[in-house]
């Protein structure tokens, strides 16, 4: 059965701009989103995210590791957390997309995991 990550992309300061009680019910309804597909046994694992002010971005060149700390100026959105589900195929891994509460607010971007060269 194939995995896909559901991948919560977020505006930029929209935590921000709620109010704590809201902030507090969209993550409510993203605990009871997440239990849901626990108990029917696709989920495989899940996280949110802290903003990316927060994140540093790491990279090798030439033998020197650069990091730079966030927030990243070239960014208008971040990846605000993930869900990792087993299903039966990409219109399984869609539907359940759609379904998630954050695709009111944010985009929910679906990626399959799979090798990234085959051979």
């Amino acid at each position: 059965m194939p995995s896909y990550l559901l991948l919560i992309v977020e505006p930029r300061g929209q935590r921000e701009a709620r109010t704590p009680e809201q902030g507090r019910a969209a993550y409510q309804e993203m605990v009871r989103f997440g239990e849901g597909l626990a108990a029917e046994g696709k989920l495989l694992g899940v996280s949110s995210l802290l903003p990316d002010r927060l994140g540093v971005r790491v990279q090798r060149r030439d033998g020197k590791t650069e990091l730079r700390d966030g927030p990243f100026a070239e960014a208008k959105e971040m990846i605000g957390g993930f869900f990792y589900i087993d299903c039966a195929d990409r219109d399984e891994a869609l539907a359940i997309a759609a379904a998630c509460p954050a695709a009111q607010w944010a985009s929910v971007e679906v990626r399959e995991a799979a090798p990234c060269y085959e051979g």
